[in-house]
């Protein structure tokens, strides 16, 4: 089997089970290709060390990288066509210790290609009437929570009629009928000079990454101020937390109060079937400002809807205990 079709099958496998990443990784004597896929490793293939090295090598001069280097860390992309499958490929390389190299692909798939169930989309549905009002909307969860997905789809409900730009780094979907602009630091591109930049665009709807600095907080909420609805993510465990947050990130109380509309916490969990639904439980700035709503009763509403999931046999026990405090 040549390089190229090994390499497609590799890809081939990852992209039918919506895998988001491949990792090629040395184990002592040989390399091991295993696939991520819902907080989970799954193992492909094993390939001889000569094999491994081939199929990374295949995969750094096709991402523009270096060939030569492999102890410093690289970064390259490409697009991958195979039969109907379309995706974008990101690469990312680092060597170890040993001088062995390593390479994750993340796989960038359309946003036609992804798809959340709810096992509550009445919460979905609250969720995007609130984004008619505009303002601040802000999502909290865990990494490969689905938070980005449910924003895309969020913001395509209106992209027929107004201009959605996201800023990312990276980006983590392809959406053609989106403006997509991605965080480069080399080329002082950075959050918050794309913010500038955007608000020039006059665009309807704003998609940023992630908020990880006081820059960004205070771009995301003068944004949000002045008229766009703005979707975003933050790590937290609590709506609260999520206030506290940006708080500490230099935000003023009295803006957040004028611009933060909701604050939503999504987990994927698993149901008796086996199958892959979203879990959204959102709250209201309105109901936290006036103190309707404490720390202790956001978990309990999230606790409450993982009580009537067991209840009503579509999650186990089990999955309600690994998920119960966020």
């Amino acid at each position: 089997m040549d390089i190229q079709t090994l390499m497609n099958d590799i890809l081939t496998e990852a992209y039918d089970t919506r895998s988001a990443d491949v990792y090629i990784i040395p184990k002592h004597t040989h390399y091991v290709v295993e696939r991520h896929h819902h907080n989970q490793m799954i193992a492909i293939k094993s390939l001889s060390k000569s094999i491994g090295l081939k199929v990374i090598n295949y995969f750094k001069y096709n991402g523009n990288m270096l060939i030569s280097e492999h102890r410093r860390p690289q970064v390259g992309a490409m697009e991958w066509t195979q039969s109907e499958r379309q995706c974008y490929l990101r690469f990312s390389t680092v060597g170890d210790f040993k001088g062995r190299e390593a390479l994750v692909i993340r796989l960038i798939y359309p946003l036609s290609n992804h798809t959340t169930r709810f096992f509550k989309p009445a919460q979905y549905e609250a969720l995007k009437a609130r984004a008619n009002q505009r303002g601040l909307i802000v999502f909290a969860g865990p990494t490969g929570s689905g938070k980005t997905t449910t924003i895309y789809h969020l913001a395509r409900e209106y992209s027929e009629e107004q201009m959605v730009m996201t800023i990312e780094d990276p980006v983590e979907v392809y959406e053609p009928s989106f403006l997509q602009l991605q965080v480069n630091q080399e080329a002082l591109m950075s959050y918050q000079d794309l913010l500038k930049v955007g608000l020039r665009n006059r665009p309807d709807i704003f998609i940023i990454g992630e908020i990880r600095d006081c820059d960004t907080a205070q771009a995301a909420v003068q944004a949000a101020l002045s008229g766009h609805l703005v979707l975003t993510t933050l790590h937290a465990k609590t709506p609260l937390g999520v206030v506290e947050r940006l708080t500490n990130l230099g935000v003023k109380k009295d803006y957040l109060v004028q611009a933060l509309n909701v604050i939503a916490y999504q987990r994927l969990l698993r149901d008796k079937n086996g199958n892959i639904q979203a879990l959204l439980n959102s709250v209201t700035a309105t109901d936290i400002f006036d103190q309707r709503i404490d720390a202790e009763q956001s978990i309990q509403a999230w606790q409450s809807d993982l009580n009537q999931l067991v209840a009503e046999n579509q999650i186990s026990a089990t999955e309600r205990t690994r998920v119960w405090y966020g």
